[in-house]
């Protein structure tokens, strides 16, 4: 009953075009995002964030709205373009966000179809590209993109839960393979370092 009281003043507040203040777990599931997300983002100032007496965050929603539109806005000029191919959402996002907080532009495909398609609309610095994807695995993938676009020209980062693909994606032209489970901060680590050379 209380809550439904609290949930009905805020709506109210919201509709009446007043100051709206999300909580983190509110503010997490608007931006779509795991807490744990919004708090690194809040810490490292790059999303404004208010406390309240007892140490709670809050957040405007305005804020999550020029956030939203800034994050996955057009890429800086300059800024290293990185292509994510996985069909894990969460890995992707969770790529994303780290890469893109360091200034990094990050575009994202779900599968091996969507990482060729995007290669035609915008060749990327650096692909991240899964092994294991249902339909067209990474090798296939590789393969293509090195037929479309030469050997090498663009490097490539492997990951794969069977780590004995280490050899063949070394053999295949991949400039370096990380086997999973992982602390995905390796492969970002991998990629910053990949894009510093």
């Amino acid at each position: 009953m209380a809550g439904e009281r609290q949930r009905s003043r805020s709506e109210g507040r919201s509709a009446g075009g007043g100051l709206d203040w999300l909580p983190l777990g509110q503010a997490a599931k608007y931006l779509g995002v795991a807490q744990s997300t919004i708090r690194k983002w809040s810490d490292n100032g790059r999303l404004p964030a208010f406390y309240t007496p007892g140490g709670h965050r809050r957040f405007r929603q305005g804020d999550l709205d020029a956030f939203l539109s800034g994050s996955r806005g057009a890429p800086s000029e300059g800024s290293s373009l990185v292509l994510v191919v996985d069909d894990d959402d969460r890995l992707r996002e969770y790529i994303r966000v780290n890469l893109e907080m360091d200034g990094y532009a990050v575009r994202e495909a779900a599968n091996a179809e969507e990482g060729l398609a995007a290669l035609e609309e915008q060749s990327p610095d650096l692909i991240l590209l899964d092994v294991m994807m249902p339909k067209m695995d990474g090798f296939e993938m590789l393969r293509r993109v090195q037929e479309r676009h030469g050997v090498g020209a663009i490097p490539v980062i492997m990951f794969s839960g069977k780590v004995d693909e280490a050899a063949a994606a070394a053999e295949r032209g991949a400039q370096a393979f990380i086997g999973k489970p992982f602390d995905p901060q390796q492969l970002i680590d991998a990629t910053k370092q990949l894009l510093r050379s």
